[in-house]
């Protein structure tokens, strides 16, 4: 894809999950060349054309009908001193944004995956947005070795190896920073150390064989097209990011296709997914590191034929703090939910049973402690729902906090629930 559909691709994500406005934010790619693409100044984000990147040429030339990004000075400060940096996205996400202006940097260490894609982040002081102070300031941390860097007053600035990468490191940035706030709402994050971190990578299973013969039947190609319009629909909504996610539905007996490991959530196509049949996995790719955990419930559980288990923010405040994720809000969120369990960090490997043996039809889901939130159901929208009303019964309780202590649904109200919706 050229620099152009990229930016314009990548822009329009950020932009339509809320992670910057109509004015701000900017996108770069460094090609072989020398030369800069990079989106312009004053031009609507919401509505960026391929046709609206600018071009600023290795000489100091500029090509396009636009004005580069006047934040064009730290872009090609960064990719002077960092050659390993091919891409670079600045913008003001409301939760990074939130670091800036209480001039500290969030601890990624909330959960593992943002260790890993983020790790460390570097600090900038302020200075006039714009200017070649603030790039010489930007670019003295990029120095140093970090990948992800806050702006005091301002908003951050993220590099990568490319521009996928970029931005699969820049979503997970603000989620780890919501998460830690979300958190905050309801208790006190609890941050993994090093050696967590660790072991939790090591601990992560030898893939399944391979078979020797694929077949795809028609069903089989139906279930592959709903596992990726679900993974799109998760993605848009924040249910999902790049980094993080993974969807199963049973095909036939116990056998089941499942999303792969290291492919960007954003941009996962049908021939990505993973058919798991008989125990071994589809010639050529690397299913789920879970593709265990989901093949245990799917064996322990003829009546579950979906699972999605995933990362969103306000269900994350309660698994990085370890309060208690009290469904006992509104009539829907108990009758679907019910009550849900939070297991130890680092629960959900090969050899942890405990999982499948807590999950059932009437309690379909469980939050892992500093990991993730994992759902079961019939059909796999029916799942989907099931995560939604989660997050949904999260973010009230978020939200609640600010003005005062949950009264949950009575014991008797929720017999009364229990009689009228809940058949055995």
């Amino acid at each position: 894809m050229h620099p152009r559909d990229q930016i314009a691709l990548v822009m329009s994500r950020i932009y339509r999950r809320g992670l910057t406005t109509t004015s701000g934010g900017n996108i770069s790619i460094i090609d072989d060349n020398g030369d800069i693409w990079i989106s312009p100044s004053a031009v609507d984000k919401g509505r960026l054309q391929p046709s609206d990147i600018v071009c600023v040429k290795k000489d100091g030339t500029t090509v396009g009908r636009h004005k580069a990004s006047s934040e064009f000075p730290f872009h090609k400060a960064i990719y002077e001193i960092r050659p390993d940096i091919k891409a670079i996205i600045h913008a003001h996400p409301p939760a990074l944004v939130s670091f800036s202006i209480v001039r500290t940097t969030p601890n990624t260490n909330i959960i593992t995956q943002a260790s890993r894609i983020c790790g460390p982040v570097g600090y900038a002081e302020y200075e006039l947005p714009g200017s070649e102070a603030l790039g010489a300031k930007i670019a003295d941390e990029f120095t140093k070795g970090y990948k992800a860097v806050i702006m005091e007053n301002h908003g951050t600035v993220v590099g990568g190896c490319d521009l996928m990468n970029t931005f699969e490191r820049f979503e997970t940035l603000e989620f780890c920073a919501r998460t830690i706030l979300y958190g905050k709402a309801v208790g006190e994050p609890t941050y993994l150390s090093n050696e967590q971190v660790n072991a939790f990578d090591s601990q992560v299973p030898e893939p399944l064989p391979e078979m020797d013969e694929v077949f795809y039947t028609s069903e089989e190609r139906e279930k592959r097209l709903e596992i990726v319009n679900i993974v799109q629909r998760a993605c848009t909504q924040g249910l999902m990011i790049s980094s993080y996610g993974t969807i199963s539905t049973r095909w036939k007996g116990n056998d089941f296709l499942i999303t792969p490991t290291d492919v960007p959530r954003w941009d996962l196509r049908i021939e990505d997914i993973v058919q798991i049949k008989d125990g071994k996995r589809e010639p050529g790719k690397i299913p789920s590191r879970t593709t265990y955990l989901h093949q245990e419930i799917y064996e322990k559980h003829p009546e579950i034929n979906s699972i999605i288990l995933t990362q969103s923010p306000y269900l994350m405040a309660f698994a990085v703090t370890g309060a208690q994720f009290n469904v006992r809000t509104i009539p829907e969120s108990w009758i679907f939910l019910q009550d849900v369990s939070s297991l130890e960090f680092g629960s959900h490997f090969k050899g942890e049973t405990i999982i499948a043996d807590l999950v059932s039809k009437h309690n379909p889901a469980v939050i892992v402690k500093n990991t993730s939130v994992l759902v079961t159901g019939d059909q796999l929208l029916q799942t989907f729902d099931y995560l939604e009303v989660a997050e949904f019964s999260a973010k009230s309780l978020v939200l609640c906090a600010s003005i005062g202590n949950l009264v949950p649904i009575s014991n008797e109200q929720v017999e009364e629930l229990r009689h009228a919706f809940i058949k055995e």
